[in-house]
């Protein structure tokens, strides 16, 4: 994977850091993390590239960067800078069984991003949408492993069933990621893994950031099953409307393949998640009930505002990507 060009201070300090050896760079302190925009191009493209050494790292970067004190500092500055801004935007609630009952109601205008797909979209919208995506779909599910050891119980197996799925169930073409590049094959997208991180918007790399943060960090274990249910929950009827877009636009066979999959697997996930692994998690540790909470609504925020600026910009005829595919 290849290092993206740097949108600010932040992430010139961390691409700068990465053509370096270890342990001979001193990265802004906690106060420049502060002061910036915790929703801002800089402070995203900044955390991103300090997750992805936790992935597949970069060309010509040294794998011991990954657990590098600095780095991890700087880093923790990040998080802390966006983990504020989320607690003061998403709304305190504890009433998990409500969260999820609302997930399951769709709005009754119809007009998010896949509607608009389904309806109106025109191949480039496609090709845009799954290149924003890919930043978290070839490497889907990879996130939510991190948080199986520190699950047990019914928790646990109930993940490891999903995740089970999600990587195909032993067969490695039919591992979800695998399916995701052979739509990008279709599209007439680059199927490389990261190819798209520099294009991609500030609003889809806090979506992507989330998912790490919540996964790296055992405290945020609550979370990262909250931010689980609503991906799982809300996936089923989204992935119909976005298999019928491909459809219309003879898209491909692989790029419909890989929506039509996740209609009948998401469907039967929606209930694994509710009811064994968030009820296992609560019933062994009913205090993370409000940390599921905030993981739901944070998802649900940063979700509504990638939703927002896709449309935003799709309805004026402009591109929703910070740089041309």
């Amino acid at each position: 994977m290849k290092r993206p060009p740097a949108r600010g201070d932040l992430s010139a300090a961390v691409v700068s850091a990465l053509e370096q050896p270890p342990g001979t760079v001193r990265l802004p302190d906690s106060r420049t993390a502060a002061a910036s925009d915790p929703y801002g191009d800089d402070l995203h493209l900044a955390l991103a590239l300090c997750y992805e050494l936790h992935y597949r790292g970069f060309d010509a970067v040294p794998d011991t960067w990954e657990w590098d004190p600095e780095l991890l500092r700087f880093r923790a500055a990040l998080e802390h800078a966006f983990l504020d801004a989320l607690r003061a935007d998403v709304p305190e609630r504890a009433d998990v069984d409500a969260l999820l009952d609302d997930l399951l109601v769709e709005p009754a205008d119809g007009d998010g991003v896949s509607h608009f797909l389904r309806d109106k979209g025109e191949h480039w919208h496609l090709r845009e949408y799954a290149a924003q995506r890919s930043l978290y779909h070839l490497k889907e599910a990879d996130p939510h492993l991190w948080v199986v050891p520190r699950l047990w119980g019914q928790a646990k197996a109930g993940m490891m069933a999903v995740e089970y799925d999600e990587f195909g169930a032993g067969r490695a073409e039919r591992v979800h990621s695998r399916l995701f590049a052979d739509l990008m094959d279709d599209l007439g997208l680059d199927r490389a893994y990261g190819r798209y991180l520099g294009a991609c918007s500030r609003q889809m790399l806090a979506v992507n950031n989330l998912m790490s943060l919540f996964g790296l960090h055992r405290v945020h274990r609550g979370a990262l099953i909250g931010h689980f249910a609503w991906v799982e929950i809300t996936s089923s009827p989204g992935s119909r409307r976005l298999a019928q877009a491909l459809e219309r636009l003879e898209a491909g066979p692989a790029a419909v393949h890989f929506y039509a999959e996740h209609v009948e697997a998401d469907a039967v996930h929606e209930q694994v998640v509710r009811h064994q692994v968030v009820k296992g998690l609560l019933r062994e540790e009913p205090a993370l009930a409000p940390d599921v909470a905030f993981g739901i609504g944070a998802t649900e925020l940063l979700e509504d505002r990638l939703g927002e600026h896709l449309l935003s910009a799709w309805q004026a005829g402009e591109s929703s990507l910070f740089a041309a595919l």
